[in-house]
């Protein structure tokens, strides 16, 4: 299992299209073969803050998540244009 962890900042009063583009993301990553777990989620106090939490069978699912055409138009061609990715993390799991 291979487990990504990633935090995006919405720009200034683009909250709810990234939220949308994060739930249109989250359907179509979940109909993955690879893919165990998809969760967008939004930061209690801070709005502009989005946190997923991704988790993939080996690192062959991980790298056919991110040639998906759905991950290349809304990860890499919309989101960019109204959030900054702040933060991305791979981890494994231990025992």
């Amino acid at each position: 299992m291979v487990v990504l962890a990633v935090t995006w900042m919405a720009k200034a009063g683009h909250e709810t299209e990234v939220a949308a583009l994060f739930e249109k993301l989250t359907e179509q990553s979940r109909k993955e073969p690879g893919c165990a777990m998809y969760q967008a989620h939004r930061h209690k106090t801070e709005p502009r803050r989005f946190f997923i939490y991704e988790l993939y069978k080996d690192d062959a699912a991980l790298e056919a998540h991110r040639t998906a055409p759905h991950f290349l138009q809304f990860a890499k061609k919309d989101l960019p244009r109204i959030a900054d990715r702040v933060e991305g993390n791979l981890f494994e799991p231990l025992g």
